[in-house]
């Protein structure tokens, strides 16, 4: 199968092929292709050309390049099929990917496409992944699989293995199950080809093997796949019947999901958008954030004007020329504290008490903080400031890193124990609590120093 290089004269020739209506052509060129490579050329089509290159190619194509699209763009070409159609694509889908397609249809259509499901083994197990919770390993499990009794003979295994093969699109595991279908264990493929063909499976199997309960989080099955290295893994229910398997393909489109709306709320973005999405929807992910920001904004401005007094002292005046300087500093640190946990967060890193890590933000903030203030000192030397005055800033500017970087460390902290994803602390809301925490510390160690 050769790669398709997506350039604008091979998407203007299969335009060129749909608006000539020159289907045997089409298929022939859909036949050469990966189903992520048409995927890539239906998001360059207008939605009509879209629409023919699909009803116009095989099935088996059609369906796996719309479940890689993402879920706009797959709702506006749905939305253009029949039911039967629709039934069509989704047959050729594994259980996962299908109970995906369906959930993202109307009411209506839905019961109207399951109706047209030919495979009632098919649509059985579709309607049973579509009742899990949104976020579950249970929503996103597939349940194609291989499974096998531990009774089982060697030779009739590999009968039963053979026959469920047909239906799974990759085996990463045989799993072995008893006569109730509780999961007992794995069977390794070296042992059950080098073993003697009338042993049994409950002799040669695997006890120890890797599982997520069905209502457990996606989150805590992406860290236990990650852990583990598992490219699969099974689902069960909670007396530890097997109900299905996850693998590592669905785990990583989770973590780029993921990973997307974590930048968007680390950028200030409260819902997650595309580049293409209209100006509404971009405006209202946009403006809460900034919003926020223009009244933290403003907060400054009021505890600016308490020491106006300052601009009428033309040794401390000054003063007011480091206010950008501070809070950039403040924005900084927090930024940079907020993200190290956030990260640590995520990746289950974050262990200890809450007291070890105080005192090692204070000590890192320390450091940080002398260093730059020592190259404060020295600027004033080179411009010629009184010595006082740069003291003042630079002691200033030690305390509010250290207060930023505090801030930035327990902020993240505490929204996670209260169930706030705390990659929305590493955006706006770290930058503005540290803009005004940074202008009011500064202005009052300042007055401290300098008895204005």
């Amino acid at each position: 199968m050769q790669r398709f290089k997506i350039d604008e004269n091979s998407i203007n020739k299969i335009r060129i092929l749909i608006e000539k209506q020159r289907k045997k052509e089409i298929i022939k060129i859909s036949d050469e292709l990966h189903f992520a490579d048409i995927a890539e050329i239906l998001n360059e089509l207008s939605i009509d050309h879209a629409i023919y290159f699909v009803k116009n190619i095989e099935s088996e194509k059609s369906a796996d390049a719309l479940a890689e699209l993402n879920e706009d763009l797959r709702e506006k070409i749905l939305e253009k099929l029949s039911p039967t159609e629709i039934a069509n694509e989704i047959e050729e889908l594994d259980t996962d990917d299908a109970a995906d397609m369906i959930a993202e249809l109307s009411s209506e259509k839905k019961e109207k496409v399951m109706s047209k499901i030919s495979d009632s083994n098919h649509l059985k197990d579709i309607k049973e992944l579509l009742t899990y919770s949104e976020n579950t390993a249970g929503a996103i499990m597939a349940k194609e699989l291989v499974k096998v009794k531990e009774s089982l003979s060697v030779l009739k295994c590999i009968d039963y293995m053979r026959a469920q093969a047909e239906n799974v699109t990759r085996v990463h595991s045989i799993y072995v199950v008893d006569n109730s279908d509780k999961l007992l264990g794995r069977l390794s493929l070296k042992d059950l080809l080098t073993v003697n063909s009338r042993a049994k499976v409950k002799d040669i199997y695997i006890p120890k093997v890797d599982f997520v309960y069905v209502n457990q989080s996606i989150e805590e099955t992406a860290k236990i796949m990650s852990k583990y290295d598992l490219e699969a893994i099974p689902v069960v229910s909670e007396d530890k019947i097997l109900l299905g398997r996850i693998t590592i393909d669905d785990i990583v489109d989770i973590i780029k999901e993921e990973a997307n709306k974590d930048y968007q709320l680390a950028a200030g973005i409260s819902n997650v958008v595309e580049a293409d999405d209209g100006i509404l929807q971009l405006t209202k992910a946009r403006l809460p954030w900034l919003i926020l920001g223009l009244i933290g904004g403003l907060g400054a401005v009021f505890i600016l004007q308490d020491y106006e007094e300052i601009m009428n002292k033309p040794e401390l005046r000054t003063l007011f020329f480091y206010t950008p300087l501070i809070a950039a500093m403040a924005g900084n640190v927090g930024i940079q504290s907020s993200a190290i946990i956030v990260q640590g967060i995520a990746n289950d890193n974050i262990k200890g008490s809450l007291m070890l890590r105080l005192f090692k933000e204070t000590g890192l903030s320390l450091i940080n903080g002398i260093i730059l203030s020592l190259i404060l000192i020295v600027f004033g030397f080179v411009i010629n400031q009184e010595l006082i005055l740069s003291l003042t800033v630079s002691i200033s500017m030690i305390g509010v890193i250290i207060i930023a970087a505090l801030v930035g460390t327990f902020i993240p902290i505490i929204l996670n124990k209260r169930g706030i994803d705390p990659a929305i602390a590493t955006g706006p809301f770290i930058t503005t609590a540290n803009d005004i925490f940074g202008i009011f510390l500064f202005f009052y160690f300042a007055k401290s120093v300098l008895n204005f």
